[in-house]
């Protein structure tokens, strides 16, 4: 079976060519991602940076809200809403109150690159409630999973590096992106205990 990836800056989304969209991808975990990369990349408007930054903050908003399209139109009868039902009102509203309160600085740019960075970190529970309910996954769902939180581990590469070189990331960044690793731990342990070992992904009864 051939396959097509299409890329974001944080997740690698599998899109067959040959069979319907993977069964058990939750749209509202898109949908808040597809809000994340427009708050933070605003600056599209404001600081050009170079040539390559700016295609590919472009590709990653883009690449978002095509996947969107994809699962509410293209591939709308794989995808099942009475499954989907975590409430992101609550993770949005979370979100913005924390921005108003804890920025670097109080400007409509930075607020809004606080939100991206809180609503990120909790951008994938709808994602876990909804395998919660199923109770398993596709080889292919639990991939995309894997590659949508295993990213952060590069980042938080990338951000002692940056330690070392005199350029350290924030306190917002190094704590939700520590909240975000958490979320993900029970995922991780299942996903190396039977999907590495060629069992079904199962979720413990």
């Amino acid at each position: 079976m051939s396959t097509v990836y299409t890329t974001s800056l944080h997740y690698v989304t599998p899109l067959s060519t040959s069979s319907p969209w993977p069964l058990g991808i939750s749209f509202k975990t898109q949908l808040l991602y597809a809000i994340v990369f427009p708050a933070r990349y605003l600056d599209l408007f404001t600081d050009f940076i170079s040539v390559y930054n700016t295609v590919m903050k472009i590709f990653f908003i883009g690449s978002s809200l095509y996947i969107l399209y994809l699962m509410k139109i293209k591939f709308k009868a794989t995808y099942d809403p009475a499954l989907d039902t975590f409430r992101i009102e609550y993770l949005l509203g979370a979100s913005v109150l924390l921005a108003l309160v804890i920025n670097e600085k109080f400007t409509f740019l930075e607020v809004c690159w606080a939100f991206s960075i809180y609503l990120e970190a909790v951008a994938i529970l709808p994602q876990l409630f909804m395998l919660s309910r199923t109770g398993e996954a596709e080889m292919i769902t639990t991939h995309y999973l894997f590659t949508l939180g295993s990213y952060r581990a590069l980042y938080l590469l990338n951000w002692i590096y940056r330690y070392y070189i005199g350029q350290p990331m924030g306190p917002i960044s190094w704590v939700s992106g520590m909240v975000q690793t958490a979320l993900y731990s029970d995922f991780f342990w299942i996903y190396y205990n039977k999907v590495l070992k060629g069992k079904k992904f199962e979720l413990p009864v």
